[in-house]
């Protein structure tokens, strides 16, 4: 997975997460007539989204031995 984790993916995750709570409490404030937003919302829940997807990859490869597992079958009426 390029050379990423399990704990870093965790990190990035948590990072986000924090990231989001801090936007949520104050996402943007005007004083005067001058407004600051600190960040896009959408885009910070995509990379939570981003990185919870990889923990869990890292985490499924780390329980099955590194790999994927796909198993194939044909139904067949007999």
């Amino acid at each position: 997975m390029a050379g990423i984790t399990l704990e870093t993916a965790k990190r990035h995750l948590d990072a986000w997460l924090e990231a989001e709570l801090a936007v949520t409490n104050a996402q943007s404030y005007t004083i005067g007539s001058r407004t600051m937003t600190k960040a896009d919302l959408a885009e910070i829940r995509k990379s939570i989204e981003y990185w919870q997807e990889k923990v869990n990859a890292l985490e499924n490869a780390a329980k099955h031995g590194g790999r994927n597992r796909v198993k194939r079958f044909v139904p067949r009426d007999l």
